[in-house]
């Protein structure tokens, strides 16, 4: 996963609270940075600060989205509004906490998200091997009536 924030401190706190549960985390300084370090690698879900140096969380949120649009993203920040978590949301965040987050909040979202996003991933599976399954059928029933017109 990547965490984006600013502040090197936050950084390191989320990043410890991640990987003591078994998580990997990559982190970013900058929106331009996750943006680069999102094309090198997929992640499977991002943390990202709503006010970064470089541009607005929310832009970060559409890039994000553009580069890989199966990423979950959480927006966690200090700056919370009801205007900043409805627009986090139109613009693409899977989730919105408020810092402080308790370690516990943070990991049961993190939970939360992942699992949906499996979820997601485990229904287009189904859908396709329903799709194979039902060509299959469709064309033993084709080779069946070529074969019974000879």
């Amino acid at each position: 996963m990547l965490v984006v924030d600013d502040d090197k401190a936050i950084l390191r706190g989320l990043v410890s609270i991640l990987q003591s549960k078994g998580y990997e985390a990559d982190t970013a300084e900058s929106g331009k940075e996750a943006i680069s370090r999102s094309k090198a690698k997929t992640y499977n879900l991002a943390l990202l600060d709503i006010k970064l140096p470089d541009m607005e969380g929310t832009e970060l949120l559409v890039d994000l989205g553009k580069v890989n649009p199966s990423m979950m993203k959480i927006v966690v920040t200090g700056y919370a509004s009801l205007d900043n978590a409805v627009d986090s949301v139109n613009f693409g965040a899977d989730a919105f906490l408020m810092k402080p987050v308790s370690p516990e909040k943070l990991l049961e979202t993190v939970a939360e998200k992942l699992k949906e996003q499996e979820d997601a991933e485990k229904m287009t599976e189904d859908k396709v091997a329903e799709w194979i399954d039902g060509r299959l059928k469709a064309t033993e029933q084709l080779e069946k009536a070529r074969v019974g017109a000879k």
